[in-house]
C-alpha cells in the first residue's frame, strides 16, 4: 500500500489514483506494487494533495501541466509497446526495426541503429 495519509488529497486524485490502479493490476502487477504507481503518478501529475495545506500548493499551475503532458506522453508510448527512452540503446537492431514497423517508420529499413532509436524516440514524443 501506499505510505502516509491520504487526507489532503481531493476526491478526483484519489478516483484518480483508484483507476490507475486497477489498470496496472490487470496488467499483472502486485497490489501493493500498483497502489504505489498510482499514487506516483497522482503525485507527479497533480504536485501532491491539492486540499488547502496539501503539498501540491507550491507548485505552479505551468509546472503542473507540464508534468501532466510528460506523465501522459510515456503512457501513451507504452501503450504503443514503445519501450522506455533510456532502454532503447540497449535493444538490437532487428529489434529496433520491428518496433519502428509497428510504429510505421517511414525510411526504417535504410536507417541504422541510432537514427532507429531517435525516429523511435520521435515517435513516442508525438
Amino acid at each position: 500500500m501506499a505510505r502516509g495519509s491520504k487526507s489532503k488529497y481531493s476526491e478526483k486524485q484519489k478516483r484518480k489514483a483508484e483507476q490507475i490502479e486497477e489498470g496496472y493490476i490487470e496488467q499483472g502487477k502486485a497490489p501493493d506494487e500498483a497502489a504505489a504507481i498510482a499514487w506516483a503518478t497522482v503525485n507527479k501529475q497533480s504536485g501532491g494533495g491539492n486540499k488547502p495545506g496539501g503539498s501540491g500548493r507550491d507548485k505552479s499551475a505551468e509546472e503542473k501541466a507540464s508534468s501532466r503532458r510528460s506523465s501522459a506522453r510515456r503512457a501513451a508510448a507504452t501503450r504503443q509497446g514503445i519501450p522506455r527512452r533510456d532502454s532503447l540503446g540497449s535493444e538490437t537492431k532487428v529489434e529496433l526495426l520491428k518496433l519502428a514497423r509497428a510504429n510505421a517508420i517511414k525510411g526504417r529499413s535504410t536507417m541504422n541503429k541510432n537514427q532507429l532509436v531517435e525516429a523511435l524516440r520521435r515517435a513516442a514524443i508525438e
